[in-house]
């Protein structure tokens, strides 16, 4: 079964945390052992883990990503967001997790991240639980 979340992106370029919601919808989902899989369907919006403690990450994250493809820079692609695609491109479109003992297997500092890049927008991102054979 493949679950929806939707996400609000409130700026052209933002990183949305969505930890909390995936970690909700494993515990409903009552699986112990398995891969959470979590995909993003839009071309201009991707998903990372990354250090979900200090938000000044996000930011140089974004920033960096604005050096690499910057805004209107005479891009080929003419509907004014090409740079939106190239950061999604970078950054992917989908991430796996282990799920061990009913919860995501993720560094201490480590967070899930919805990556918006031609925002605002309402988006959404596929999950998918996988069970472990027992």
């Amino acid at each position: 079964m493949i679950k929806t979340l939707t996400v609000k992106s409130s700026c052209r370029e933002e990183f949305i945390d969505i930890r909390t919601e995936v970690e909700q919808i494993i515990k409903e989902s009552g699986i112990k052992n398995g891969i959470c899989y979590l995909y993003v369907p839009h071309t201009t919006a991707g998903i990372t883990i990354n250090e979900g403690a200090d938000p000044s990450v996000k930011k140089d994250i974004i920033n960096a990503l604005k050096k690499i493809a910057p805004y209107g820079a005479g891009y080929a692609h003419t509907e004014g967001n090409a740079d939106s695609h190239i950061k999604t491109t970078l950054v992917g479109s989908s991430v796996s997790i282990f799920i061990e003992g009913g919860r995501l297997i993720l560094g201490q500092w480590q967070s899930i991240f919805f990556c918006e890049f031609d925002g605002p927008r309402t988006r959404k991102v596929y999950m998918k639980i996988i069970k472990e054979e027992e």
